[in-house]
């Protein structure tokens, strides 16, 4: 189905309250607020094209989710957008049934396609070194190439920022909403406000730490607790956002001799797999990272078990 067909669906009302519902009562992440919307509006486009009508939520039944199921299979939907959608679904659901304007949940007991899973990309201690120095290399080589080279904020930010998001383990959204006054350098921790609104504390390196200070240094930072650890621009007047992040990071990749497509979240896989590697229990590492539930962060011990198993495999007589 074209993304044009879910836009010209016609607007529903109890979708529209459902959405500012998980905005402002749930504080679902931006994210998940723009794939459920796509998501619901997409099946409200299904249904009008197939029966030339919008849906009367309360009339719709179990058959008729089964088809758009099998609609969804020939269209070679995949595993992952399967579920994101039957997920939206189930949970407007959950919405619609609270406000009383249905009884009962029509997708129960439909069996989906069980989700793709993939292990977690990582770079080893030795690629994160390698990455954690680039910005200073590349503003060395911008200095030697241009009789007026750019000023030096930037790299300074970008290390710190890298330094950062390695140390903590942080997503870049995290990242992104830190501010002064929730760094804690003699106690070397940094308050986090993670998915959901929830906060956390987690420790923070030296190395993060110094990179920080030095950053502040540098521009004359900071001001009040309120304002942001990272700034976008040089008039210290933007926060820092993702998108910049993402790009000035593939230049750095690149300088370290990297796969440039990797994103600033497998610096957090990276966290995670070293932690692990290193010992570390996988409930700590679980409250590290911020997730609610233990099952997300298994998906890492798979990493450490394929260590154990090389490490079996080259020591033990009898392996």
């Amino acid at each position: 189905m074209d993304a044009a067909d879910s836009d010209n669906a016609a607007a529903d009302p109890w979708i529209d309250a459902f959405l500012e519902d998980l905005v402002h009562v749930r504080s679902a992440s931006e994210h998940t607020s723009r794939n459920y919307s796509q998501a619901l509006n997409e099946f409200v486009a299904w249904h009008q094209k197939m029966y030339h009508k919008v849906p009367v939520w309360k009339s719709l039944d179990r058959d008729l989710f089964r088809a758009y199921l099998r609609f969804l299979g020939r269209e070679n939907y995949s595993r992952s957008s399967t579920q994101v959608r039957f997920s939206a679904l189930r949970t407007f659901y959950k919405f619609l049934i609270r406000k009383g304007q249905v009884e009962k949940m029509p997708i129960r007991n439909i069996t989906l396609p069980k989700k793709e899973r993939h292990l977690p990309q990582f770079l080893t201690p030795d690629q994160i070194s390698a990455l954690l120095q680039a910005p200073a290399k590349s503003w060395e080589l911008k200095k030697e190439k241009n009789k007026r080279p750019p000023s030096p904020e930037a790299y300074v930010r970008d290390t710190a920022v890298l330094e950062t998001l390695y140390s903590c383990g942080l997503r870049i959204s995290e990242l992104c909403g830190l501010t002064v006054g929730d760094v804690f350098f003699e106690d070397q921790v940094v308050r986090v406000e993670g998915k959901g609104k929830k906060e956390r504390l987690t420790p923070i390196g030296l190395p993060a730490l110094e990179s920080i200070r030095i950053y502040w240094e540098t521009i004359d930072h900071p001001g009040s607790a309120d304002q942001p650890v990272f700034f976008a621009n040089a008039a210290n007047e933007l926060p820092l956002y993702p998108r910049l992040i993402q790009t000035r990071l593939k230049t750095y990749l690149i300088m370290a001799e990297l796969d440039p497509n990797l994103t600033p979240h497998k610096l957090r896989h990276s966290f995670a797999t070293h932690m692990l590697n290193a010992g570390a229990d996988l409930r700590s590492v679980q409250e590290l990272l911020g997730h609610a539930h233990l099952v997300t962060t298994q998906i890492y011990t798979h990493l450490s078990t394929d260590r154990l198993k090389r490490v079996y495999d080259e020591s033990h007589p009898r392996a």
